[in-house]
């Protein structure tokens, strides 16, 4: 009995080719957007859950009033671990002190490559499960210790047992380790996923004498927190204990700052990391949502598609209904009947999708930056996507099932049964719920890609063309003008200078800054940047009051540059030769320069100050010349760099590709979002298609009649598109609202955004309407060149 369902079932979908190749494409093509958002969506959701207590760990932050706003801060001074542990330690089962994740040279008898790892407290894999290869995890309490990755192990040792091996951290020698253990590498589903090795920190606290001599630990904020809750303890709770921890050590000065700690707990670290004045606003939860609502969206577009299809065809299978019943069908063999073929369509679809995602998916992870896969083995999600189909194929067939198996045989035989005037009303709202999404994903696309552009397009301050950052080392100091001036010799290079930081990035700030007329309560915390001389015209940045640091004038030792932002928040008319005093020492303004962006493209940019430094800074950068290829030029760079440092890797990044990155996200949300809604926009069109086909088979003979009355083909185009363009038109009057809300919340997001791009809104509209003309356009005017000779006679 069953069989001869999907028999028939199969017949009638072979018979009407065109109806079955809309509903499969279409639901298929939704049914894949959907599990490529649904596999990117677990994926986020995954992120730190392979941590055995993963519910319990937290990581201390602090939120702190700065030039008027309360900003959240993510590193901590380092006497913190133990205040919490000695006088909070109720409420705590663990707390570690850690550096941040930081690239060091690790070297072997063998190799020297740069790894990225921290310092930890030996209590640092309690609260962090490792899965150990080799060795214990809890062998950091000996200084000499070192764990390291499975990767990173492999890379020095190959496949044999490293226990034991020497290995030197850091160039000049002074941290001579052991490995005492091996971990299998994170999961790229966590933010330990490029932790290569973890060394003790009290190795680093006994051989770093900055650490060990600071004047007032409590005052520099470099280091990381992490705790385990104990049993009994909540979030809430030692968060509120631990508030004022920091507020009761600082100096006066600080405590202006109004330092208030906080946990945030492992569970939130992904999805819940955007702080606005204090408060937990977002993250990478709205990308979760916004792909979800988009993967709905698209997914009920397919449905609307195979529903709208499948009821505007009942009235053609009423006859058939009517045959069956008179035969001796029973309504409820009827009602399997129809359920069978919608069934069996959404099962050749998911098939078809199925195929779809596993041909895509490496494209997608390109794009999205995932190693997302379909999860073959994994009964759940087949179960999942059975029941899935099923329901889309019980809830598609619903109409002709329970309806047409309802009706009178004899009634459909003599042809006597026809839908009511009435009929077409579900469709057309179904159809205009399509259009809308349209329209709502279109405006969303565009203003995501203006957002960025404008960001892309915002002055940066500085040029980023043939800027090259090279790490520093000691003999590079050493050596600094004899290096510069063989590569200015060899055309390498138009200028070249040491710098605390890369250009894309801020590593330093200050608090203790006053000026004349400051207001004496008032907390400020502007960005430092140190740089040799011949800083400014290596990166390009503009003067725009005063002059750039000069060797010919010695006085420039106790100089500083501002930033426009600096000046302005300073309330400086004059700037030039006014005093700022910074940690009490008296400093000169020289000159100003245009703001340049050193953190996000989103947001204000901060008030820095630029001194010249006389010590050794943290990377060399340097122009390239125009004139000579970039392959070129780094090997001219990397063979200079190794004749006075060969024991250090030779290693780079250009700026332009780092200021790039900044964009990432919003790039690929984009990228993605222009793919959906494409998508999105294709299974508008094909069900689109399905019933413009079929209006104008149904109404063959009224355009024969009109034909023969006079009627151009313009007038029947104009007569069979009226009804989509009435109903583009309702659907732009209730998304254009929807989409103006939508789009005004996400730029809210960013302090330096577009003004609201109304021609966007028009443009969807517009658009939508003109891929809707374009599609109708085929059947009608087709069924319009008909000879009406022959579409009578056919009637």
């Amino acid at each position: 009995m069953y069989k001869s369902y999907f028999k028939t079932a199969f017949r009638n979908m072979v018979r009407n080719k065109l109806h079955a190749f809309i509903n499969i494409t279409g639901l298929s093509v939704g049914m894949a957007v959907t599990i490529v958002i649904a596999l990117w969506i677990a994926d986020e959701l995954s992120y730190e859950k392979h941590f055995d207590k993963y519910s319990r760990i937290g990581r201390v932050l602090q939120n702190v009033t700065n030039n008027g706003e309360v900003q959240t801060w993510w590193t901590l001074p380092w006497p913190l671990a133990e205040e919490l542990r000695k006088n909070y330690g109720s409420d705590f089962s663990n707390v570690v002190l850690t550096t941040g994740l930081q690239p060091h040279l690790l070297t072997t008898e063998d190799n020297k490559l740069n790894k990225t790892g921290l310092f930890a407290e030996q209590d640092f894999t309690k609260i962090f499960s490792l899965e150990m290869v080799y060795g214990s995890s809890h062998t950091l309490k000996d200084p000499s210790s070192i764990l390291l990755s499975e990767r990173t192990a492999k890379a020095y040792f190959g496949d044999k047992n490293p226990l034991g091996e020497i290995i030197t951290i850091d160039r000049d020698k002074r941290l001579v380790v052991k490995v005492a253990g091996v971990y299998k590498d994170m999961p790229s589903t966590s933010e330990f996923s490029n932790l290569e090795f973890i060394a003790s920190w009290d190795l680093l606290f006994n051989a770093t004498d900055w650490i060990k001599s600071m004047s007032d630990p409590w005052r520099p904020n470099a280091f990381v927190v992490y705790t385990l809750l104990a049993e009994h303890a909540s979030f809430e709770g030692a968060s509120e204990k631990i508030r004022d921890a920091k507020l009761k050590k600082v100096n006066e000065a600080l405590a202006k700052k109004k330092p208030a700690l906080f946990i945030h707990p492992m569970q939130d670290w992904h999805l819940h990391s955007k702080f606005k004045n204090g408060v937990k606003e977002g993250g990478r939860i709205e990308y979760v949502w916004l792909f979800g609502i988009i993967g709905g969206f698209v997914l009920l577009m397919a449905c609307i598609n195979f529903m709208n299809l499948s009821t505007a065809r009942s009235e053609k299978r009423a006859k058939e209904v009517g045959i069956r019943k008179a035969i001796g069908s029973l309504r409820s063999q009827l009602i399997y009947q129809f359920f069978s073929e919608s069934i069996l369509t959404a099962f050749f679809s998911l098939l078809l999708a199925i195929g779809v995602v596993y041909i895509v998916l490496p494209y997608f992870n390109t794009i999205a930056d995932k190693n997302v896969s379909l999860q073959w083995t994994n009964i759940t999600w087949w179960f999942t996507a059975i029941l899935f189909c099923l329901g889309i194929g019980i809830i598609a067939g619903s109409y002709p099932a329970l309806y047409l198996s309802s009706i009178q045989s004899s009634k459909a035989i003599k042809g006597g049964y026809k839908a009511g005037r009435n009929a077409a009303i579900p469709r057309k709202i179904l159809v205009t719920i399509q259009f809308a999404v349209s329209i709502v994903l279109i405006i969303g696309t565009v203003v995501v890609y203006l957002q960025v552009q404008h960001a892309k397009n915002r002055p940066i301050g500085y040029d980023t063309n043939g800027l090259v950052a090279i790490p520093m080392a000691s003999e590079l100091h050493t050596h600094f003008d004899a290096v510069k001036n063989e590569l200015e010799a060899n055309g390498t290079i138009l200028a070249m200078a040491e710098a605390m930081s890369p250009t894309t990035q801020q590593w330093s700030s200050t608090s203790q800054l006053d000026w004349n007329g400051k207001d004496p309560d008032l907390s400020v915390d502007f960005g430092v940047i140190s740089g040799s001389y011949d800083y400014g015209k290596t990166i390009g940045w503009e003067i725009v009051m005063g002059r750039d640091f000069s060797r010919e004038y010695i006085s420039d030792s106790t100089a500083i540059i501002l930033n426009e932002a600096a000046v302005q928040y300073m309330g400086l008319k004059n700037p030039i030769g006014e005093t700022v005093r910074s940690s009490n020492a008296p400093y000169t303004v020289v000159g100003v320069v245009k703001d340049i962006i050193t953190s996000s493209p989103y947001t204000p940019v901060t008030p820095t100050l630029y001194y010249l430094s006389t010590w050794q800074e943290n990377f060399l950068v340097a122009r390239i010349s125009p004139t000579i290829s970039t392959a070129e030029a780094l090997a001219n760079i990397e063979a200079v760099y190794s004749k006075y440092n060969n024991e250090v890797p030779f290693t780079y990044e250009f700026t332009d590709e780092s200021y790039a990155r900044k964009f990432g996200d919003e790039e690929r949300v984009g990228t993605l979002s222009t793919i959906f809604s494409t998508l999105a926009i294709f299974i508008s069109c094909l069900g689109i298609l399905g019933l413009s086909s079929f209006m104008a088979e149904q109404r063959m003979k009224e355009i024969g009649v009109r034909k023969v009355m006079g009627a151009s083909v313009l007038d029947l185009w104009k007569l069979m598109s009226r009804d989509f363009v009435l109903l583009v038109t309702i659907a732009s009057i209730m998304a254009i609202p929807i989409a103006y809300i939508a789009v005004s919340s996400w730029l809210e997001n960013y302090r330096y955004h577009l003004a609201m791009p109304w021609w966007a809104f028009i443009a969807a509209a517009l658009g939508t309407l003109l891929i809707t003309l374009l599609t109708v356009s085929w059947h009608t005017i087709t069924a319009a060149s008909i000879n009406p000779v022959k579409s009578l006679r056919a009637e």
